[in-house]
């Protein structure tokens, strides 16, 4: 088995890299460490990839662009995959509006590039688009809401498990960030609907692990510990700090991937979070940051909530536990915090 990964550096990317080289398989990494150039020096990947080669046996990486089409082509000719899994993103809500053609040929432009490589060189491959919730835009703060002390949470008991897959997606702002995955998004279905290509995106809620190079545009939770344990502060935009959200471990999105790998259809769609159980709001999530470094926090709140911003969203994962019944959740927010915060992962 042959396994491309872009992203191959990141969160989710790193985590695929690992299951799969631990499976036997044979695993092609794409990543330049543009999350360097889009973040500065705290994005920088370059200690997840030494930490990927230094424990994988059948991984070679690649330092390619995948804007670029001609280096794409060629290592799809010079390989056949069986699977592949494109994590590769500019993936700031905020930033993208300060770099729109970075942002639009990143993630539209590079997902078209690997799809029509696919078609080309692979067709019977399974191909895994990394998604995410900003395709619905802002819809679903037009959602009514209740506020309790901690958080907002849905009043309607119809969204009480999340925003599932028939949520629109036209008519609301997105963010130039939203509307660049937006459009990769619907590529990968048409690429699975007019083609015939196995494809699925996943459209994420907050993914999140000790492996995240949180910084404070991407990655809230990986952010926070950051900033608990190397005691600096923490600003807080709009809501009150009491905007939710569902986190999941990328273990266990990996663990998603492969159950669509092991029975792939044509051009789905799944949300992908760690559901009701595992939501929490930025007040909650300081609080127990605090209890478990035992430091309390020096928090900044700026009452200027980012243009967009989801106020409160769940991921529903009805249909996904539907197709996949042994796929679950195996990580609790507690777990994903304590395992965050241990000194190794600092």
């Amino acid at each position: 088995m042959r396994v491309l990964v872009t992203g191959s550096s990141g969160l989710i990317g790193s985590e695929a890299v690992l299951h799969y080289d631990a499976a036997g398989a044979h695993v092609d990494g794409i990543d330049n460490n543009q999350r360097r150039k889009f973040f500065g020096e705290a994005g920088d990947t370059t200690w997840n990839l030494e930490r990927l080669k230094s424990q994988t046996h059948r991984f070679t990486h690649h330092a390619i662009d995948i804007r670029d089409r001609r280096a794409i082509d060629y290592l799809f000719k010079a390989s056949r995959f069986d699977l592949i899994i494109h994590c590769a993103a500019q993936p700031s809500h905020d930033l993208a509006a300060k770099c729109p053609f970075d942002d639009f040929d990143t993630n539209a432009g590079g997902t078209l590039n690997l799809l029509e490589a696919t078609r080309r060189s692979c067709a019977d491959a399974v191909f895994i688009f990394m998604s995410t919730n900003k395709v619905y835009g802002d819809a679903p703060n037009r959602l009514e809401l209740i506020e309790t002390e901690s958080r907002y949470d849905y009043a309607d008991p119809q969204w009480y498990d999340g925003i599932p897959e028939s949520f629109g997606i036209d008519q609301s702002l997105h963010s130039l960030f939203g509307a660049s995955k937006a459009a990769a998004d619907l590529m990968v279905q048409e690429y699975g609907r007019y083609f015939g290509l196995r494809t699925a995106c996943f459209r994420g809620g907050c993914l999140t692990g000790p492996n995240h190079s949180g910084v404070e545009l991407h990655g809230f939770l990986s952010y926070l510990v950051k900033v608990a344990t190397t005691e600096r502060p923490y600003t807080i935009f709009g809501y009150k700090g009491k905007q939710v959200r569902d986190q999941i471990h990328s273990a266990d999105v990996v663990a998603a991937f492969d159950a669509f790998y092991e029975n792939p259809r044509s051009g789905e769609v799944y949300n992908l979070g760690g559901g009701r159980d595992n939501s929490i709001s930025v007040l909650e999530a300081i609080e127990m940051v605090e209890d478990l470094t035992n430091r309390k926090l020096e928090v900044t709140y700026k009452d200027d909530a980012r243009r967009g911003d989801h106020i409160c969203y769940i991921s529903d994962l009805t249909k996904l536990r539907q197709h996949f019944p042994r796929w679950r959740i195996t990580r609790s927010i507690p777990q994903i915090l304590e395992e965050m915060t241990q000194p190794v992962c600092v």
